[in-house]
């Protein structure tokens, strides 16, 4: 792409000019712009084409007249510690730079500089002005949304008056307000403006790119958000927008790499007015508020460009994104340094706990991983903002960038919309408060005054529950955790906490259960998707035909959401092992499930009827747990990510690990293949009394302490009346999970225990350590306390050998 002709020229830089060097000269955003066009084109990465004006451009206008004189009045009379000081200057401030005359030499150079863009691409080509100040997009500081940008600029008046405008919004309160708190000199702000051609966004999409995950920091993802037409509509929040989790691994292996999709709502479309000036919302139509806005393959390539930016920069990068409709090409349109996990150690863990004693009032996508309480103030517009204290929690339609000194007061921030990367959920992890956005109805369900309490700190769905309700917070250091020969593993469930946990101390997942995922994402009997037509109940049909929307193969369905549920898990952790059991509901478990109760029978003992390898071979479920191993199959064979093994729960003979060996084989899981190691669960009599039979087909034991005490002792471990009764250390249970571990290292294969004993008591954990057990997995809120025991029980053992 040829550089502009900059002859004569003082003002104009093309961006194929300049780069991170030059941020005194063209300010953040227009350098970074300068960097990827000049190292990245390269690599196949577009960046739409322009200029900048520099900061000299800046200076001369204010050096024209004596507007640099007034403004420096303006700035020496504020009163720091008074918003309202701030607010009346800026105003002022804002008023003298739209009514200022551009110099005349300054309009010949900007007319020039754009005519070339015009005589290159077209007399059509409209063109975005951005603001770029020098103290942008900084490492520690990104003023993101600070400054004002315009787009579908078409003319050179039009042209010249959003130049004015960018100037003017250098002196906006919230971007003077910023600088304050951060301690930047207002006296010296500066301000370059970027002109760039206008990739026709209005007839695709846009969207953001994170190369860390922007609620946890964890680092082996790209999350790319998008929503149909331009991308102010996803920043200000205004539409729910599509999410897609990229694993680098997988990326950079050429596997298929997309671990997690979630459709948005998208219910609204930003693009050129109908009269050709300016921009206006439009509704989605139905059927592409239903469509995903990316391919696979655009997908990938976002992800791709995403990384190369990453390593090129070398740090985690918020980028922004944008198709073209006529072309169908993508383009980078910006990248900024990303400012909140950068500097993170994840050295100490907080933890919090609520227990809720009522349903929410309304629930959304929750960011961060906090809980906070305060009196909701419910504010419509700005001009209810003097009403909000410090310590309340907003609750809003959306916001934009003029709403931030309000939302610096608040304890928590709750909005009708917006996604995961909208202006509220940016500014709340920047400030460190949870919030909830895409919350539908909030400011009609949420009373103005009334307490409330925001819960962030489970997964994904963030609520708010009327009442100031009580919850911990547990700061766990890991400075000085000690190191062990037996290693501590998790129990998970729940995907939209795996990023979160990969912090916790492990060696691992040692067990994955997916009764979760089945019965809280897929929601749906694993038979009713293979034979809907079977299924004659109204309300349930529509139930699922709803979930299963954009599937007309309802197997798939059940399939893509396992697969992407484990795959996320498997991510998470990569490259250490996850071990995932196969479903082990109970049939009334089953049965609850939608579509259920055709396919079950009812049981009057299910604890010990049709559960878990029984039901593996049996015809009435054999075509489900086909359905779970192809996803597995798909996670490991497609994606890549072979650290994931599998465990078969509930195995009462050797003929029936045979049989359903054996259908796992007939579904492409044959153990050894692509590194793949079969578990089972050691929870019935019958496999420690035959371990040394069980461990030859086998590549690992995982003890499962609990129904083995149950079925040991003949206790039921849900009865309130005999719970005294249930103990993992009476001597037979103890003697049933030491002939396990013999035999299994007599086998020469791997044994571990999941169960909460070993965190609760350390004599339990002192027997289990003296018999050699390889590993331990503990739920995330014991593993700490799991930790130290199994550290004091290896230092009281080794003292003992050495006596």
């Amino acid at each position: 792409m040829p550089k502009l002709n900059r002859i004569g020229m003082k003002y104009m830089k093309d961006f194929q000019e300049v780069g991170l060097s030059d941020i005194r000269l063209v300010g953040g955003k227009n350098a970074s712009l300068g960097e990827l066009t000049q190292n990245l084109a390269r690599l196949d990465i577009k960046v739409p084409a322009g200029f900048a004006i520099t900061v000299d451009g800046f200076d001369a206008c204010m050096k024209s007249g004596t507007i640099g004189e007034q403004l420096k009045l303006l700035i020496d009379s504020i009163d720091y510690q008074n918003t309202r000081s701030i607010q009346q200057a800026s105003e002022k401030a804002k008023s003298l730079i739209l009514e200022m005359s551009l110099p005349t030499d300054l309009i010949d150079e900007i007319v020039l500089a754009y005519s070339k863009l015009i005589l290159k691409y077209g007399p059509e080509t409209h063109v975005a002005v951005r603001s770029s100040a020098t103290a942008e997009d900084l490492a520690d500081a990104s003023f993101a949304g600070q400054y004002e940008s315009y787009l579908n600029v078409y003319g050179k008046e039009e042209l010249l008056s959003a130049i004015k405008k960018c100037y003017a919004s250098l002196f906006n309160a919230r971007a003077m307000q910023y600088r304050i708190d951060r301690g930047f000199a207002l006296e010296f702000a500066q301000l370059s403006v970027g002109v760039q051609v206008m990739i026709r966004a209005d007839l695709a999409c846009s969207g953001v790119c994170f190369t860390v995950d922007p609620d946890t920091g964890f680092r082996n993802a790209v999350v790319i958000t998008g929503a149909w037409g331009l991308g102010d509509n996803i920043v200000q929040g205004k539409v729910e927008p599509d999410e897609f989790h990229v694993f680098k691994g997988a990326l950079e292996e050429g596997k298929y790499a997309v671990i997690r999709k979630k459709l948005g709502a998208k219910n609204l479309t930003l693009g050129y007015a109908h009269d050709g000036a300016g921009l206006e919302n439009r509704p989605t139509p139905q059927t592409k508020q239903k469509s995903w806005v990316l391919s696979d393959e655009e997908i990938h390539n976002l992800a791709s460009w995403s990384v190369r930016i990453e390593k090129h920069y070398k740090r985690a990068m918020d980028i922004e994104w944008a198709k073209d409709g006529i072309t169908g090409e993508l383009y980078i349109v910006q990248a900024r340094p990303e400012t909140i996990h950068g500097k993170d150690t994840h050295l100490v863990l907080r933890e919090y706990r609520l227990s809720p004693p009522y349903p929410p009032v309304v629930e959304g996508q929750a960011v961060g991983v906090h809980i906070a309480t305060g009196k909701a103030r419910v504010l419509h517009s700005l001009i209810d903002a003097f009403r909000i204290q410090p310590g309340d929690v907003l609750v809003a339609e959306t916001t934009n960038p003029d709403w931030d000194l309000v939302m610096r007061k608040a304890s928590a921030i709750v909005t009708n919309h917006g996604g995961r990367t909208s202006h509220a959920a940016i500014v709340a992890r920047e400030l460190g408060v949870a919030a909830v956005v895409g919350a539908m109805g909030a400011t009609d369900l949420i009373a103005d005054g009334e307490w409330v309490t925001v819960d962030c700190s489970n997964g994904k769905i963030g609520k708010v529950y009327k009442g100031n309700l009580e919850f911990k917070e547990i700061e766990h250091s890991l400075d000085n955790l000690p190191k062990t020969k037996t290693e501590s593993m998790l129990v998970l469930s729940d995907p939209d906490k795996a990023y979160e946990w990969s912090f916790y101390p492990n060696a691992g997942v040692g067990l994955m259960r997916l009764e979760f995922l089945i019965a809280n994402v897929v929601q749906v009997h694993p038979m009713a998707c293979l034979r809907f037509d079977e299924l004659k109940i109204p309300a349930e049909r529509a139930r699922i035909e709803e979930l299963t929307e954009g599937y007309p193969d309802k197997a798939a369905y059940f399939m893509d959401h396992l697969s992407q549920g484990i795959a996320t898990m498997a991510a998470a952790f990569f490259p250490k092992d996850v071990i995932v059991r196969f479903s082990d509901f109970k049939t009334n478990e089953y049965a609850s499930l939608l579509g259920g109760r055709v396919f079950e029978e009812h049981e009057e003992n299910p604890m010990i009827g049709f559960r878990g390898a029984s039901r593996y071979y049996h015809e009435r479920y054999r075509e489900a747990f086909g359905l779970e191993c192809k996803a597995i199959d798909t996670v490991r064979r497609k994606m890549g990510l072979t650290n994931v093994k599998v465990m078969i729960p509930f195995c009462r003979t050797i003929r029936e690990l045979d049989l359903v060996l054996s259908e796992m084989a007939k579904n492409q899981l044959n153990r050894g293949e692509l590194g793949l190691e079969v578990y089972m669960m050691v929870e019935v009599p019958s496999n420690a009394i035959e371990a040394t039979e069980f461990a030859k087909r086998v590549d690992g034991f995982s003890i499962g302490s609990n129904d083995l005490t149950q079925l040991v002792l003949g206790v039921d471990r849900d009865s309130g009346l005999i719970a005294p009764l249930f103990d993992e250390t009476n001597a037979s249970v103890e003697w049933m999970i030491a002939r396990t571990i013999d035999a299994a290292h007599k086998a020469g294969i791997k044994v571990g225990l999941c169960g909460q004993a070993p965190s609760d008591n350390e004599a339990f954990t002192a027997f289990l350590v003296k018999k050699g057990i390889d590993s331990i997995s503990f739920n995330p809120d014991a593993i700490i306390q799991g930790i130290q025991n199994i550290h004091a029980a290896e230092i009281t053992s080794t003292k003992r050998e050495l006596v």
